[in-house]
């Protein structure tokens, strides 16, 4: 199937057009929100999308729901789509192997026109070097706009990454990245992401029922409401609680709208129906 039959087809069977930018921005209510949206990313300087296209649902070991379900082509054509319809913010990690389908996407597009984050594993400046030249590689681009420590448990991270943190910063002022920050999964992590005046950037995961989060709600929301207050950009995930709480996707879509302090988040999705969902949810949300 080709690019424009599987914008044309999926969307007619979510009952929407495919409308140009401008014409997309003619049908919006006042004070709504939209996935579309461009918001700046706290102060790094970079401009995102409200909504990240994430590619890692259940990913682990080079895999993820989107590469397995889609492969390369299919998920290029659904990043594609995303783009031509305003979200312009595309979230990878080595771990979810995704990375050649970002490539063959950016392929069609203007690289400076959209905001690609990924994520390492590394720990020693040696580590990050080689991957940085790797990601690089497999996505096809010169630079990466954002790199995050993908998963910090540990409350240590900013003393066991320290080599990696060095060869990011370098990268920076070498203008191979344009920010760096974490990913956290324990709330001694996200502690000591707060207290670190390294992460610019905080991946942090957020719903109201407290699914798959560091601890509950109100201690989560605390810290990154002085996470936003201390100048770092906070990207919430896990908006549906890892898949858990489809039931109350409304719910959970108003309350990340809410969170004055996010400035965007990331929804894994695996197909254009679904993305199309979410387009027409966000702004009914807000």
């Amino acid at each position: 199937m080709d690019r424009r039959h599987f914008v044309k087809s999926a969307s007619a069977a979510a009952g929407l057009m495919v409308m140009s930018p401008f014409e997309f921005k003619l049908e919006r209510g006042a004070g709504k929100k939209y996935i579309s949206d461009r918001i700046m990313l706290g102060k790094t300087g970079i401009e995102v999308s409200r909504m990240a296209m994430g590619t890692g649902t259940n990913g682990d070991n080079k895999h993820s729901n989107q590469t397995r379900q889609l492969g390369i082509k299919g998920l290029s054509d659904l990043l594609r789509a995303a783009y031509d319809r305003g979200v312009f913010f595309w979230e990878t990690a080595d771990q979810y192997g995704s990375h050649p389908h970002l490539k063959e996407a950016l392929k069609h597009v203007p690289r400076e026109k959209v905001v690609v984050m990924t994520k390492t594993h590394a720990s020693t400046e040696d580590e990050m070097k080689v991957d940085l030249d790797r990601f690089r590689s497999e996505l096809g681009i010169d630079y990466i706009d954002i790199i995050l420590l993908h998963c910090m448990i540990s409350k240590d991270w900013p003393v066991e990454k320290q080599g990696a943190m060095n060869y990011l910063s370098q990268a920076r002022e070498n203008k191979l990245i344009r920010a760096h920050g974490v990913s956290n999964h324990s709330l001694e992590a996200l502690q000591s992401a707060a207290a670190s005046p390294w992460v610019q950037v905080n991946l942090a995961r957020i719903n109201p029922a407290g699914v798959s989060m560091d601890a509950d709600v109100l201690t989560v929301t605390t810290i990154l409401r002085q996470m936003n207050q201390s100048g770092k950009a906070l990207i919430g995930m896990k908006i549906l609680g890892a898949g858990q709480l489809i039931d109350r996707k409304d719910e959970c879509l108003r309350f990340a709208l809410e969170q004055e302090y996010l400035n965007c988040f990331t929804i894994g999705i695996e197909s254009l129906d679904q993305f199309l969902d979410l387009e027409k949810r966000v702004p009914e949300c807000s």
